[in-house]
């Protein structure tokens, strides 16, 4: 049985038929998901750290890049979107046209990408949390809001005794609040996130607004500030600034735009899949690019660039204005956002694991069966809940953002190649979206996805091949001989 057996669109199609999941999605309800996924952590904290150290004023600049290079990625996936609607996302896309071991390795990583992006999620949720209480005059003692490793850094830093136990209670009890949500149901966590989607956009639109009419156009020259020579404490050296800074930028922010894939996970329950997931995955990314321009330009006008915060940018840009009201609002907005992104990540782990589990890829009495009422699948999302808010309440997580985005840039790159196969191994199939250009789409997405995954540290690529051989093992050891088409002989 060979490694590479493709699963026929015709099953695909069978799926969809017998798919027991609610079709309550709009076009504009998938498109909510979207941003719900997109703007969060990455808009109130990578764009100071991306301008402070790498871009300068030139941050819209590294945006544009960013946002360009993930349209490549989008027209793709809208694509797919179109012609196979199911649950699984980049997983589903790559089982009908590369084969199964690429389709496995794809939904392993995609495990990289949504559960330990929920679990950074979570524990940045815990931070801004801990902030409002304390912006609202209640203080959580620093063992009960962070890992041991973390609490112990603090405590010595304040010339404290360093804590024998430390817990992030807040990430833990985020997690559980989610999770409970998306058990309960898909309409559920829609009504949720589209509530927090109108409070986030309403936010990030006063920042822009009001943060206009406080910028101060000569803190925009020079645009581009000029490259300077770092030396790093290990004796590298690297560059800062200029065009090359503004790349590294943009490498950085592109982190802020994961989640707009998240929309594909859904179309088991979109009203109309073929159309609507296509429009919400183009519409939520470019929705959101214009909005991390216009952010990026008013908070680079509003204050130097070398004056930002590298922890909290924009609230740090109103509170040197003397608003200081604002930075309530912008606290309040960052947390509801991110708990957001967080039920839209958990959500698409969730399908992805279904999908997988449909296919015997998984134990379906695990990951594929659905609650009786709610028709969710209760059991992998309450042991992705389980895991998610133990990992979070106990470890620092500095590092697994990148191990995040290593799963999605390979994700993405991925579907870049598969949508080119799919056209040129069917081109006979309905297609309601088509890439354009796809050839060159597909060639562009795929060679800036590899290109980002290059500025990674080599530490991240030795603990995602670590990663990639236990996904082939298990492959080996159980998906293989489990799967359907093994069964079927197909």
């Amino acid at each position: 049985m060979s490694v590479w057996r493709v699963k026929p669109v015709s099953a695909f199609e069978a799926d969809m038929k017998k798919s027991d999941l609610k079709r309550v999605l709009t076009k504009w309800g998938l498109t909510s998901l979207g941003i719900g996924a997109i703007i969060g952590g990455g808009i109130f904290t990578l764009t100071g750290i991306a301008a402070h150290n790498y871009a300068g004023p030139a941050l819209a600049l590294s945006f544009v890049i960013a946002g360009i290079g993930c349209l490549f990625a989008s027209l793709c996936y809208a694509e797919f979107a179109s012609v196979l609607p199911v649950e699984g996302s980049a997983y589903a896309y790559a089982y009908g046209t590369v084969g199964e071991l690429f389709a496995w390795f794809i939904g392993w990583n995609l495990i990289l990408e949504y559960m330990m992006g929920a679990t950074t999620v979570a524990v940045a949720w815990s931070g801004y949390f801990c902030k409002l209480l304390h912006l609202c005059g209640i203080d959580v003692p620093i063992y009960l809001s962070n890992d041991l490793a973390t609490a112990t850094e603090k405590c010595l830093a304040l010339g404290m005794e360093a804590p024998a136990f430390a817990f992030n209670l807040p990430a833990f009890i985020i997690t559980w609040i989610v999770t409970m949500i998306l058990v309960k149901g898909i309409k559920e966590a829609a009504s949720t996130n589209n509530i927090i989607v109108v409070v986030k956009i309403a936010v990030v639109l006063f920042v822009i607004i009001v943060g206009a009419f406080y910028v101060n156009p000569d803190n925009w020259t020079p645009f581009i500030p000029e490259k300077q020579l770092v030396v790093n404490p290990d004796g590298t050296e690297s560059f800062k600034f200029g065009f090359g800074g503004v790349l590294t930028a943009a490498t950085i922010v592109f982190f802020a735009y994961i989640g707009f894939d998240a929309v594909s996970t859904q179309a088991g329950e979109a009203i109309n899949p073929k159309k609507d997931v296509p429009f919400a995955i183009i519409a939520s990314l470019v929705i959101c690019t214009v909005l991390y321009i216009l952010v990026s330009l008013v908070l680079t006008g509003m204050v130097k660039y070398d004056q930002l915060d590298l922890a909290a940018p924009v609230a740090s840009a109103f509170s040197g204005i003397g608003i200081n009201w604002a930075v309530f609002i912008i606290t309040i907005a960052a947390t509801a956002g991110l708990t957001s992104v967080m039920l839209v990540m958990m959500l698409g782990q969730t399908r992805v694991f279904l999908g997988m589990a449909k296919d015997g890829l998984l134990p379906f009495g695990m990951f594929g069966k659905l609650h009786q009422t709610f028709k969710t699948p209760y059991k992998s999302t309450l042991l992705i809940g389980l895991i998610i808010s133990i990992v979070a309440s106990l470890t620092p997580i500095d590092k697994i953002s990148e191990m995040c985005s290593m799963g999605t840039l390979l994700a993405f790159a991925m579907v870049c190649v598969a949508v080119m196969i799919l056209r040129k191994k069917k081109p006979e199939l309905e297609r309601p979206y088509r890439t354009p250009a796809v050839y060159l789409v597909g060639t562009l997405g795929v060679a800036f996805n590899i290109f980002l995954m290059a500025f990674v540290r080599k530490e991240t690529w030795i603990a995602f091949l670590i990663w990639g051989a236990i996904g082939i093992a298990v492959y080996f050891l159980y998906s293989k001989k489990n799967s359907n088409l093994n069964k079927t002989g197909e």
